[in-house]
């Protein structure tokens, strides 16, 4: 742990990005998984303090995931801890989350990007970056990655959310439907119930003429 701890540190103190670093990253996450799994413990960590950061070590850090990322050294999953709403990121956490993308769509291009992000197997890990659980989130995120230039990301979302109205709505009548389905049957059951009662006392009335009869026959005899 303390050597990717020291790489990434020795990263982020240069004055502007230097390649060496990725590179150096991307053979240790290679040739041993125990570094891979310690570089996402780093990424995790670096990303949660990532507002008491310069800017210059920021852009590092950033540029050193993004090409970890790019050749695969890093599994994905991991970016599954970024959560891009509002209330959930701050100006520095936009500004890694901008640089960490632009780097990824240089290095991958936008297409490649775009496969690699509605992969279906991955679609788990990516919710908390472009969110549907509300249309507020939905339209940040739409926002966000136009303003960056990569709007093209978001294409599944600007359908879902022009779709939105009408899954509102097929959902507004499914409830109303297994309302209405519960409602027929509590009716039936009680129709069924009143026809119960009504038997029971038709024939406890059979059953009172009947005894009134018999005490008659016993009188005339």
């Amino acid at each position: 742990m303390e050597l990717c701890i020291m790489l990434l540190e020795c990263c982020s103190q240069e004055r502007t990005y230097l390649r060496y670093y990725g590179l150096l990253g991307q053979r240790f996450c290679m040739i041993n998984k125990v570094h891979q799994e310690n570089f996402e413990k780093c990424f995790v960590q670096q990303y949660s303090m990532i507002h008491r950061l310069e800017t210059n070590k920021l852009r590092n850090v950033a540029k050193f995931f993004a090409h970890l990322h790019g050749t695969d050294a890093l599994p994905w999953h991991v970016l599954s801890y970024i959560r891009l709403t509002e209330e959930d990121t701050t100006s520095s956490s936009r500004i890694f989350i901008k640089i960490l993308f632009q780097e990824l769509s240089e290095h991958l291009g936008i297409r490649l990007l775009n496969e690699r992000l509605n992969d279906p197997t991955m679609l788990e890990s990516f919710e908390s970056i472009f969110p549907k659980d509300n249309p507020k989130n939905t339209r940040f995120c739409i926002n966000f990655f136009t303003s960056i230039g990569l709007g093209g990301l978001t294409e599944n979302l600007r359908e879902y959310l022009k779709n939105m109205p009408h899954l509102i709505m097929q959902q507004q009548k499914q409830v109303s439907e297994s309302e209405s389905d519960d409602e027929s049957g509590s009716s039936d059951s009680s129709d069924s119930g009143t026809a119960i009662s009504e038997s029971d006392s038709a024939s406890s009335d059979e059953s009172d003429s009947g005894s009134d009869g018999r005490r008659r026959k016993r009188r005339r005899k």
